[in-house]
């Protein structure tokens, strides 16, 4: 067992309805939840897998991959979508190589779509890591975006 799930399960009893806290200070420790990491969790509280793994998939704040070193959320609440949103989604894709959802495959980036960020009257809006991209449009996209683009060239 990895060091890091050691430390974590030295602030626990053990008990089943641990399961949620575990899962979540596992996350914010390695950034996910991995399959060995699942396992272990089942071990250490005596829990079938199909049971952290059903609460896992159950709650939309659990991730399986990794996050890029810049996460990107795009804002699909009603006041992004309807100032086109998904044409922000789809100039992200295009100029980042990765579907949203996705991490890319140097750990760069990753998409995330969530129901909103509570900036409502920047829309659309995106943030990179805790910084907020406001007004957006497919050039403010191309151009925040533009050296990733530039290094497939």
């Amino acid at each position: 067992m990895s060091e890091y799930l050691n430390h974590i399960f030295e602030n626990f009893k053990g008990s089943e309805e641990e399961l949620i806290p575990i899962l979540q200070k596992v996350q914010e420790e390695a950034g996910y939840l991995s399959v060995n990491a699942m396992h272990e969790i089942s071990r250490f509280l005596r829990i079938p897998r199909s049971k952290v793994y059903g609460v896992a998939t159950f709650y939309a704040q659990f991730r399986f991959k990794p996050k890029g070193k810049k996460h990107i959320m795009l804002c699909r609440g009603t006041a992004c979508h309807v100032k086109g949103a998904p044409r922000i989604l789809e100039e992200i894709e295009n100029n980042l190589g990765i579907k949203e959802g996705e991490t890319s495959e140097d750990l760069e980036h990753s998409i995330e779509s969530v129901a909103c960020i509570g900036a409502c009257s920047l829309a659309p809006c995106i943030t990179v890591n805790d910084k907020v991209h406001a007004d957006l449009t497919p050039q403010k996209i191309e151009d925040l975006f533009k050296k990733k683009k530039s290094d497939k060239k």
